[in-house]
């Protein structure tokens, strides 16, 4: 393989793939957390029309409040922020590699610089999937386990 062939094939594919991961994260945690401000700050407004005689700002509280826990479950347990953040900055040092190796600046100036352009953009890659991996058992060792004296079902 020479070196346009896994800067297209390989290289390229890989920029395009965070890049796009992380436009969609970005997004995702974007709206999520506009949507756990507005729904927060409409909960005020609603209490002030509560009374005995009016029921639907009760379940209009009750349902934004509702709304509120399961948003914020859902920016834990994707983790959009964080993923944002990984996939993009993967994608920029991916990028970063691609143009020190077309404009010839070290380590790439030597004969054989697709090597080197090949073991740093592989080693970018299997750091963030170890990064990933790593971040998946530290969520999961964070669940408490049925036995753990803290854990109650109260």
């Amino acid at each position: 393989m020479n070196d346009t062939e896994y800067i297209e094939a390989r290289l390229d594919h890989q920029i395009k793939w965070y890049d796009d991961k992380s436009v969609w994260n970005q997004k995702w945690a974007k709206w999520l957390q506009a949507a756990q401000i507005v729904f927060a700050a409409i909960i005020p407004v609603l209490v002030t029309y509560v009374s005995d005689t009016t029921h639907w700002p009760r379940i209009a509280v009750a349902l934004l409040g509702a709304a509120i826990a399961v948003i914020t479950g859902l920016l834990g347990l994707y983790r959009f922020k964080e993923n944002w953040i990984e996939y993009r900055t993967t994608c920029e040092s991916l990028r970063h590699e691609k143009y020190r190796y077309l404009t010839k600046t070290e380590p790439y100036g030597a004969e054989d610089a697709l090597p080197t352009l090949v073991g740093r953009v592989e080693a970018l890659i299997s750091k963030e999937n170890t990064n990933w991996a790593h971040l998946m058992q530290q969520t999961d060792s964070e669940k408490p386990h049925p036995s753990d004296p803290r854990h109650s079902d109260a």
